[in-house]
């Protein structure tokens, strides 16, 4: 998701608030978002992008940090989680993009797809997994950060 070109800075501090509205064909995926900070098209940087922000969810944990549960397969569910706080200043003619992937390898260990033991786990265990991110007023999805002004 990318915004068009900002009229005027804008400058974000605080946490970033995540909501994913997600359904899955196997029983636990990982869920990464980057905020990145698309420069404009000319220029001495023109087209960079810089990461500001991003963190990860394994899925399993998206109820509880200590009890871990797979998901239903096919079924619409929620994950919800803050990236760490942000200061940030975008700048007039720098656009705002928003990347959800369902992995940082090899930043952060691969997630078999799938309700195993991730630390005992043998390549059978990994599967491909079809993750379906819900955008409709019945299923929102949104990323939610506080704006300075």
């Amino acid at each position: 998701f990318e915004s068009e070109p900002l009229a005027e800075d804008l400058t974000l501090a605080g946490g970033v608030d995540v909501t994913l509205t997600v359904s899955l064909s196997t029983t636990d995926a990982d869920f990464a978002v980057r905020l990145i900070d698309h420069y404009p098209s000319e220029g001495e940087k023109a087209d960079y992008q810089m990461l500001v922000r991003g963190d990860i969810m394994r899925g399993r944990y998206r109820n509880s940090l200590s009890k871990p549960e797979p998901f239903k397969v096919g079924e619409v569910e929620r994950v919800a989680f803050e990236l760490p706080d942000i200061a940030h200043t975008f700048m007039a003619g720098h656009r705002i993009k928003v990347q959800v992937q369902s992995s940082m390898f090899p930043l952060f260990d691969m997630n078999p797809q799938q309700y195993v033991n991730i630390y005992n786990a043998t390549r059978k265990d990994f599967v491909p997994c079809d993750i379906q991110l819900h955008h409709s007023k019945e299923y929102p999805s949104n990323i939610q950060f506080r704006i300075m002004q």
